[in-house]
């Protein structure tokens, strides 16, 4: 079983159009102040909260209510771009991009982009921006909309002596939003038909709205999501000698984790054997992990550890942005 939302190909273009000129009007005129570096302190890279935990810029984590930050309520046409996705709308920010400056290759094995999909409306772009994913590269204009596959290695390279922004939306989706998906383009992919994407223009004096995530991180994550997560490693597993070995390790510690779910639920009273059952997988599991790889080149071992154990129980241990994605970049 693989994620619902792993893409079968590296870049989707949805079949809408923004007026780059307005979304860059009401962005520059953001005062520079309230721009943030990245949390990662990758150089060169800056970012703006848009949609934030209880709508707060300097609340970095995932666990909670996503509101619309002050910033993101300053710019109505920016909200008409978030109502146009269709989509219930996670954690999402403004990414800048400096001239003469890259995103630098990683994937996002985060917890919180697992089920997820990241879209982009480049606003302020040059023609000369790279954005690489797996083994194909485009160039995404301004005002158009994409997505592509965060479980697959990716970077941006930005040549250009000027900055590159973009927005940068997390979201589940929704019936609307995977709608515009089945009618998007595939780059790679035979044409379907005469593209004509939606034009969205600044539509004066409307309040859009749109719905927020208020449920995003598990208070004991289900059995069923757990063996989603484990289906989506073990399936991108190179082989290897040990890989057996944790698989069944895994199969064991499902089986117990459903019966204590049948049990407890997410209540309380089931959070120490859960605990109890999380570390005796970690003591045997992790020194048999340590060499196995993803078909990505990434190391099994950390997505696991981001996956599903550090997210599968909230029983006072911290989990801070980090944890649920170290890779978080533009």
């Amino acid at each position: 079983m693989e994620r619902s939302v792993k893409l079968q190909v590296p870049f989707i273009q949805l079949p809408l159009l923004f007026d780059a000129e307005a979304l860059a009007r009401e962005v520059l005129a953001i005062d520079e102040s309230c721009w943030k570096p990245h949390p990662q302190g990758f150089a060169g890279n800056s970012m703006l909260p848009l949609v934030a935990v209880d709508g707060d810029p300097a609340n970095e984590t995932f666990d909670g209510p996503m509101l619309p930050t002050p910033h993101l309520r300053a710019c109505p046409y920016l909200q008409q771009v978030f109502a146009g996705l269709g989509a219930t709308i996670g954690r999402s920010r403004l990414m800048r991009l400096s001239g003469q400056a890259e995103v630098s290759r990683h994937f996002d094995q985060g917890y919180y982009w697992a089920d997820r999909v990241r879209v982009h409306v480049p606003i302020v772009t040059q023609p000369t921006v790279r954005f690489e994913c797996g083994d194909m590269a485009v160039n995404m204009a301004a005002g158009e909309c994409w997505i592509f596959d965060t479980w697959r290695m990716h970077r941006v390279i930005n040549d250009a002596d000027a900055a590159r922004i973009h927005l940068v939306v997390d979201t589940v989706g929704g019936s609307g939003f995977w709608d515009l998906v089945g009618r998007g383009r595939a780059i790679g992919a035979p044409p379907r038909g005469p593209w004509e994407p939606k034009r969205v223009q600044p539509a004066q004096g409307v309040d859009a709205e749109f719905p927020l995530e208020s449920v995003n991180v598990p208070v004991v994550m289900s059995p069923w999501e757990m063996r989603s997560h484990f289906g989506l490693l073990f399936g991108d597993a190179l082989p290897h000698p040990q890989l057996q070995q944790v698989q069944w390790l895994a199969a064991q510690l499902l089986r117990g984790w459903q019966g204590l779910w049948a049990q407890y639920g997410e209540s309380r009273a089931g959070h120490q054997h859960y605990r109890a059952l999380l570390d005796r997988f970690q003591e045997q599991a992790l020194p048999l992990s340590e060499p196995l790889l993803l078909n990505n080149n990434g190391g099994f071992q950390l997505a696991m550890r981001l996956l599903i154990l550090q997210s599968a129980i909230g029983d006072g241990t911290p989990r801070n942005s980090s944890e649920y994605g170290s890779d978080d970049r533009g």
